[in-house]
């Protein structure tokens, strides 16, 4: 599970790979995915192989899954590939981004597992740890592996930053299959959402992820049409100083496109870095210090936070004239942060706070949602 401090900024900035392949077709339906380039889907026969294609960042080479329906013939495949029967009954996950794809679908019952739950935000999700429904795993390599067992889950779905297997090849000799859930490197903001497609294809709900990632994807660019033909593009200044260095989206982060599509100028956005740029103050300070908006703070909850760590952020116009914005607006009931959880898969109301934010005369009725003003 990723952690809640230093990540909760570094979560904004994720890197997205430097070179992906081209979406791949489903060659018997005719359906690719239109913005996703992490996975793909091909059917045969009976099953749906399942390739993913660029699991961590400098990854050459992905993991394939053979999803065959229950008491179906499995398709011929090479050894490399894994076989998972469908629909799983079970699933545990690893991450937080995980959650909404199961509530959207509505299988939200059906996680049983989990390493840290009170980082999980989600309503739906809560009543059923809180009715003792999902186990606590814990993390990374101090997972539980007794308990895990123990839940017997049709599935794990996991992610990983280096391509370290280790944790998941141990899961594996316990019989329990592991599938990797890439979405964090999808650099367009609809891309990670349309990884709930991914996850549908377990639970045979492919339909509903459609509609779901359809009305997602219309609210989007009906958004992002508001700002398309602005000429007023307000200056941004984004992240904050972690020990020596001023942590900010580079120009090709998923970030940098969010505030792109939202009709800001992103003040690096010229930068050829798809990951996040780590800058002195001075630097910062010499491009920004008369920005609009300086949007995603950290941890950082209020003004007054801001300036007894550094009294050198004082000196921003963006602080000095209030217009200084976090994505901590909703926490969940043991303290996740519901911008983490959700966020990749509703950036249309990510790109509305920021519009709203930016241009407060183009949505008047908007109410932030995941953002909030510091005072």
């Amino acid at each position: 599970m990723r952690s809640q401090a230093f990540i909760s900024f570094v979560a904004f900035l994720l890197l997205s790979c430097n070179s992906k392949p081209s979406p791949t077709f489903d060659e018997a339906n005719g359906v690719g995915n239109r913005y996703a380039q992490g996975f793909s889907i091909r059917t045969i026969g009976n099953a749906k192989l399942v390739e993913v294609t660029y699991p961590f960042q400098g990854a050459t080479s992905g993991y394939s899954y053979l999803l065959v329906p229950r008491g179906g013939d499995v398709p011929h495949h090479d050894e490399k590939t894994k076989v998972i029967f469908v629909p799983v009954e079970s699933i545990v996950c690893t991450s937080t981004t995980h959650i909404p794809l199961l509530d959207y679908l509505g299988e939200t019952d059906k996680l049983v597992g989990f390493p840290t739950t009170d980082y999980i935000s989600s309503k739906k999700m809560r009543q059923s740890i809180d009715s003792g429904k999902v186990v606590e795993l814990g993390v990374d390599k101090g997972l539980n592996l007794e308990r895990l067992a123990m839940l017997k889950p049709g599935v794990v779905m996991g992610y990983t930053m280096s391509g370290d297997y280790g944790q998941f090849r141990k899961i594996e000799s316990l019989g329990i299959p592991v599938v990797i859930n890439a979405e964090y490197l999808e650099q367009h903001p609809l891309g990670r959402a349309e990884w709930i497609k991914f996850m549908a294809l377990f639970f045979g709900k492919e339909r509903v992820a459609d509609s779901v990632f359809t009305v997602i994807e219309n609210n989007y660019q009906q958004a992002k049409q508001l700002v398309d033909n602005t000429d007023s593009l307000p200056g941004v200044l984004s992240g904050i100083v972690y020990g020596d260095a001023w942590f900010l989206p580079g120009g090709q982060n998923y970030a940098a496109k969010l505030f792109k599509d939202s009709g800001c100028e992103y003040l690096w956005a010229d930068t050829e870095s798809n990951g996040f740029l780590q800058l002195s103050f001075e630097t910062v300070y010499e491009k920004a210090h008369n920005a609009d908006l300086w949007i995603g703070t950290g941890t950082y909850k209020s003004l007054a936070e801001i300036a007894a760590a550094d009294r050198r952020y004082t000196d921003f116009q963006p602080f000095q004239k209030k217009q200084v914005y976090n994505y901590d607006a909703r926490q969940g009931a043991k303290g996740g942060n519901e911008f983490l959880e959700l966020g990749y898969l509703r950036p249309d109301l990510i790109v509305r706070d920021l519009i709203r934010i930016a241009h407060p005369e183009l949505l008047p009725d908007h109410e932030l949602y995941f953002h909030r003003k510091l005072e």
